[in-house]
């Protein structure tokens, strides 16, 4: 059975289980061996680049990295082509795009003959989501993601791909979440990813306030202000966003330790201070450790359904 993992949304409540646990347990360094893993690009990253070759290695498999320069995504060539030459060579192919609707199109047109990771996309970001789970589990349930029910989990800023996904994962682990944006940066309901469709797990809630979104947090996260493709907005988003930095001020309004987050890069001064970011609070480099732990699980996982 081919297995994709492009949002939380779409997965059970078992599969997302068994990500969790193949995550961060003792894994076989043989499960990909001899096995191809596609990296496209149309986007850069150090950590999503970083970890996911990571990963492939520490599982016997090899990675190739496809640029946007190479593939041009419907630009040299149409995404079906693309998922159609990839597919004659690789059983998976992980993928940071700008469309998400191009997962879609590669399924159909390699009729589900390759895995497809999503890595980014402008709907979801799910391995950065699971790598936040296992960060917080880590810290507060001793690595189990079952014991996470009952922690508030407070996102400031724009309320990004990441937010989605983020809040996603974490209401199905029975968190609370609240999220305060501005207006014109909040959650809106609908999409692929929607936080706002949970019902049966942890609660959300919205504010234009960072201080009441943030109050009594055991968790407090953030992200960039200016994220790729509107570098154009730098300075509205700068003048809309200035009252959510997350500072020692704003971070003192959340539980006494509360952990900070960040998905990274960070722009310093702006939606994060040096003295936060870099504070005794802050996660944000375990955060990066389990970004390769996030695709270890992807990647068991997409394996265990090919030997189904």
């Amino acid at each position: 059975m081919t297995r994709h993992f492009t949002t939380i949304e779409q997965l059970s409540a078992h599969d997302l289980k068994r990500i969790y646990k193949h995550a961060t347990s003792p894994f076989n360094d043989e499960t990909l061996k001899g096995q191809g893993v596609a990296l496209v690009f149309e986007r850069p990253s150090l950590r999503t680049r970083a970890s996911s070759s990571s990963a492939v290695h520490e599982l016997g498999g090899y990675a190739t990295f496809f640029s946007d320069e190479e593939i041009g995504l419907d630009s040299r060539e149409s995404a079906e082509d693309v998922g159609r030459t990839l597919a004659e060579m690789y059983s998976i192919c992980a993928m940071r795009v700008r469309n998400h609707d191009v997962f879609a199109r590669i399924r159909a047109a390699t009729r589900e003959r390759m895995s497809l990771v999503n890595l980014l996309s402008d709907v979801a970001h799910p391995t950065q989501a699971v790598a936040d789970v296992l960060t917080i589990a880590e810290h507060f349930a001793h690595g189990d993601v079952s014991q996470l029910s009952g922690l508030k989990v407070a996102y400031v800023g724009d309320a990004t791909n990441v937010t989605r996904s983020l809040a996603v994962a974490l209401l199905r682990a029975g968190v609370d979440v609240s999220v305060g944006s501005p207006q014109g940066y909040q959650l809106v309901a609908g999409g692929q990813e929607d936080p706002m469709r949970v019902s049966d797990a942890g609660t959300l809630s919205v504010s234009d306030s960072a201080s009441d979104a943030v109050r009594d947090a055991d968790v407090v996260y953030t992200d960039a202000w200016v994220s790729m493709g509107f570098e154009a907005e730098t300075e509205q988003r700068r003048a809309d966003l200035a009252a959510f930095r997350l500072d020692g001020e704003l971070l003192a309004t959340a539980k006494p330790g509360a952990i900070v987050l960040h998905c990274l890069p960070a722009h310093r001064g702006d939606e994060i201070t040096d003295e936060v970011l870099d504070g005794d609070q802050s996660l944000v480099w375990r955060q990066v450790f389990h970004r390769r732990s996030a695709m270890l699980g992807v990647l068991r996982w997409i394996k265990e359904g090919a030997d189904d």
